[in-house]
């Protein structure tokens, strides 16, 4: 003992008590331990260590204490690669910089350094830095994996180690939460055997093998009630999402079978598809909504958004939806946004999570001004497998997760068959959302008991994965006997949790249900022409005191002079001149009118505070200070907020937020603008699934406002068309509106009318916005226009109303071409034969206006459907049916317009000139005796 002593000095007793622990069972104590003491035993071949005078071990090694420290800031950076964090026991990868020796050093050197090497609250109390490390390493390599070294802020990563080293969240998990959890886990995986048995081969996408995600959701659900947070709301794909439903929105179980029953029995299917829009989805992509609310407390909503196949693009629609949650409005000119009154939730897949571009396009909203929710929680159903891709052939980096470091976003990789680290890494992302305002992932690692779904052989694709799965225990078992072990509970009483759930389930599959269907509003009507009239007009002083009051600026303010000076001296004369008011004045008037009748307006898009096109400048910037001004926020006369936000270079993202804003906001103006109308089929997946479907499949009514520049301007393929074609084949049963205006006053009475709806008919609007109209003096409006009449779906020709008898020739048009057409020479001879009519209103199609504006003109004999788009995009074949059913006895229906093509303009200036005015001069053609002179298009 003498010579162990004279070795290891003050940890000699440690060192002997540690390896008698290691003689007694070996797998007791660390690997580098066993390995140590493998080759050692006291006190043979302890040498005679140097010595100082008072006999103690002489000076410490300087190497080996800076080695030390090395391989302790490793561990807590590296140590996720050597976590045991998949269930099925695949090794983890490594790395050689957690070795001692990698770094020169043995077992026996750690033994003779202080803990305080290590440092850290894991090192408080160890007798050396052996012991230190041993506890740092069952911290960070045990069924946990904790990723924070991305983190730039200091501030963060301190208190994510702080978080990790004192334990504090695995703390206060007493004996009746774990009795809570292993009722949870009963409840969780004897619903999904009881469908896997009662309803075979039947699709549910179950959950089983990450059970832990109901826990985990139930944790999170917890801490933001005690939080006080107002609203939770949720998005996630199918995957468990029938369990979800049921066990945290409370969905019962008798809705759910009765909807597995219908799918069996057609007699039993929901009635009224068909006249009434109706059609529905499948159970496993429906939403829910519940009011929860903890031992008598505040009511806090849970929504979990429905979601279509098109796994994560709910993602943005959810975090839109929480952002609406957190603003207030109601009388206040700027929205107030509090990120602590609504918790985002987003439940990923493991291969849609980086194979998905929507989820980073959704993660680069999360610290933006416009779109901040103060963090979402997100979690990864890791299930190791994507349908039948295996990890090496879904993504490209070592972890499903990675995608998130580039937004600085802590990440946790957690064992799903360790319920107390899952409940610990639950409490971890909820403390660190609200101690920072930011995004936290957890990493729920385990697996998929079935196939894909419930039909599919796994065996075919992954039969070593899935030998290991059909022996593995389930989670529910392994806790139970954790807790048996433990003495809590005993073998009986576990197997009667099961017993109780599988009574209740049995007796919801008895009980008479409605089908499940989620409560909600009534689906549109089948009525083309059921928009209700509103009279959208503005009294003209009162529009000349709104417009003075957007012309007014701050004491010490100073805008733009060129800028300024343009919009004061343009807007004060255009209100009062004939057909003075253009396009972004126009719309300014409508967004101030909207604003003093007490309805908010969120507006956002690339470059929206400006406009691509440098028209709208609702944002004004003084050149000195940097200070910025936005006048609709400060309109006295406004009694409800305005917000507008240039969002970030994303179609799909931006459009989704908003969607699920306007869903959530009822009642608020929501308008998305595209930098240019092509570009909005970046987002179709969000258009096609929810903007145009949502009331069909979820009685869900959006009322977004989507602003599409669209014109023909010789600027190529990809600036030319908002591709008005695509919106008119997915309108159907009164599910949206869609408008081509010509002139500023069309707009404005639109965008009012929209303003008007929101509460009784809301509906997506559609809005094919101008680029060459916006100043074109063709399209600008006088006062009066703004302030008498409403939105006209069909303008008539009021040249050619009085020569209605003359007229052979009607042309119909859409939007800009309209402009082109009457700014050409030979217009004016034309006319005379010739009227032009303006559809204004694609859909609902305007048809008893257009048959009697038709009708009003008995001797035409051609009518013209002109249009610059081609032949097989545009309105036309939409048009084309709906107009023969028009014509009278002896009328003719024309195409005039580019060929069918697979783009959709040309790639020149010149070749986009010649054939512009081609389609003008054919459009004049066929008025008697007219020589049609060249056709010189003014854009």
């Amino acid at each position: 003992m003498s010579e162990l002593s004279r070795f290891f000095g003050p940890n000699a007793g440690y060192v002997l008590d540690l390896y008698d622990q290691y003689q007694e069972n070996p797998e007791s104590v660390d690997p580098e331990t066993r390995a140590f003491f493998a080759d050692w035993s006291p006190p043979a071949g302890l040498g005679s260590p140097p010595v100082s005078e008072g006999g103690v071990v002489a000076a410490i090694d300087v190497n080996k204490i800076v080695a030390t420290a090395r391989v302790a800031r490793l561990v807590r950076e590296l140590g996720h690669l050597t976590a045991h964090i998949d269930p099925l026991g695949s090794p983890p990868p490594g790395d050689p910089g957690l070795e001692l020796e990698t770094h020169g050093l043995q077992t026996r050197d750690l033994t003779t350094l202080p803990a305080s090497v290590v440092g850290g609250p894991l090192a408080v109390g160890a007798p050396n830095a052996l012991e230190a490390l041993g506890r740092l390493r069952r911290v960070y390599s045990g069924t946990i994996g904790y990723e924070d070294d991305h983190i730039q802020v200091d501030e963060e990563r301190k208190w994510i180690v702080d978080a990790i080293e004192t334990r504090r969240f695995f703390q206060d998990f007493d004996a009746t939460q774990k009795i809570d959890v292993l009722k949870r886990l009963t409840e969780v995986e004897t619903f999904e055997r009881f469908l896997h048995t009662t309803f075979i081969g039947a699709k549910r996408f179950s959950i089983e093998g990450t059970d832990m995600v109901v826990p985990i959701l139930d944790a999170i659900i917890h801490a933001a009630s005690v939080a006080d947070t107002r609203e939770i709301v949720m998005g996630m794909a199918h995957r468990g999402r029938l369990n979800v439903l049921a066990h945290i929105l409370g969905k019962p179980y008798s809705a759910i079978l009765a909807e597995f029953q219908a799918a069996k029995d057609e007699s039993s299917a929901v009635s009224g598809t068909g006249s009434s829009g109706w059609t529905g989805d499948v159970k496993y992509h429906m939403g829910a909504r519940r009011n929860y609310s903890e031992n008598g407390g505040h009511e806090m909503p849970i929504t979990l958004a429905p979601n279509p196949s098109h796994l994560e693009f709910v993602d943005p629609v959810a975090v839109g939806r929480a952002r609406a949650a957190q603003e207030t409005r109601q009388g206040r000119r700027k929205t107030l946004h509090d990120p602590s009154a609504s918790l985002a939730i987003l439940i990923h897949g493991d291969a849609a999570f980086p194979g998905q571009g929507v989820v980073a396009e959704t993660l680069n909203l999360s610290q933006l001004f416009g779109y901040d929710v103060g963090g979402t929680i997100h979690i990864i159903t890791n299930n190791q497998i994507g349908f039948t891709t295996s990890p090496r052939d879904s993504r490209s980096t070592l972890y499903a997760s990675d995608l998130a470091k580039g937004f600085e976003i802590p990440i946790v990789h957690v064992n799903a068959d360790d319920p107390e680290a899952c409940i610990a890494a639950a409490r971890m992302a909820h403390a660190y959302r609200e101690r920072f305002g930011k995004d936290f992932l957890i990493d729920l690692v385990g697996y998929r008991r079935w196939g894909h779904n419930e039909g599919d052989e796994p065996s075919f694709t992954q039969p070593r994965m899935y030998e290991n799965i059909s022996t593995h225990p389930t989670v529910r078992e392994l806790w139970g006997r954790e807790l048996e072990r433990a003495g809590l509970l005993t073998r009986d009483e576990v197997n009667a949790m099961i017993k109780t759930v599988q009574d209740t389930l049995q007796e919801a599959r008895t009980t008479p249900s409605g089908r499940g269907l989620s409560k909600g509003p009534l689906p549109y009507g089948s009525g083309e022409n059921s928009l209700p009239h509103v009279d959208t007009a503005v009294p003209a002083e009162r529009l000349i005191e709104l417009n003075e009051a957007l012309l007014a600026r701050p004491v010490g303010f100073t805008a733009n002079a060129k800028l300024d000076r343009t919009l004061i001296v343009r807007r004060r004369a255009g209100i009062q001149e004939e057909n003075g008011i253009e396009w972004a004045h126009a719309e300014a008037l409508a967004f101030a009118s909207i604003l003093t009748e007490g309805t908010p307006i969120r507006l956002s898009g690339q470059d929206a505070e400006r406009g691509t096109f440098s028209t709208r400048h609702s944002v004004l910037h003084d050149p000195t200070t940097g200070e910025r001004y936005t006048p609709l926020q400060e309109l006295p006369q406004s009694t409800a907020s305005f917000a507008v936000y240039n969002s970030p270079l994303s179609e799909t993202a931006a459009l989704g937020f908003e969607y699920g804003y306007s869903m959530h906001a009822a009642g608020v103006l929501v308008l998305w603008e595209a930098q240019f109308g092509d570009f909005v089929n970046g987002a179709q997946v969000i258009v096609d699934q929810f903007l145009v479907s949502g009331n069909a499949k979820w009685l869900q009514t959006p009322s977004l406002v989507l602003l599409l520049p669209h014109g023909y301007e010789g600027q190529g393929p990809e600036h030319s068309s908002g591709r008005v074609e695509r919106f008119l084949q997915l309108a159907a049963s009164d599910n949206i509106r869609i408008v081509n205006c010509t002139t500023a006053a069309q707009y404005f009475h639109v965008l009012r009318r929209q303003a008007a709806l929101l509460h009784t008919a809301p509906r997506p609007l559609i809005i094919m916005t101008p680029k060459g109209l916006l100043r074109h003096p063709k399209a600008a409006s006088s006062l009066q226009d703004l302030a008498t009449g409403h939105f006209q779906t069909v303008i008539d020709d009021a040249a050619a109303r009085s020569h209605a008898s003359d007229i052979s020739r009607i042309v119909l048009s859409s939007g800009k071409v309209y402009v082109d057409l009457i700014g050409n020479e030979a217009f004016a001879e034309a006319s005379s034969h010739l009227a032009a009519v303006r559809v204004e209103q694609l859909y609902p199609f305007p048809g008893d206006v257009l048959r009697d504006t038709l009708a009003s003109y008995p001797n035409a004999q051609e009518i013209v459907w002109m249009q610059e788009e081609p032949k097989n995009m545009g309105a036309w074949t939409y048009m084309e049916p709906k107009l023969r059913d028009l014509l009278a006895p002896g009328q003719t229906l024309t195409y005039v317009g580019r060929p069918e093509s697979a783009s959709p303009a040309e790639g020149s200036i010149r070749r986009h000139t010649t054939e512009q005015n081609r389609i003008v001069a054919a459009a004049l053609s066929a008025a008697p005796a007219l020589k049609v002179k060249k056709a010189v298009v003014k854009s």
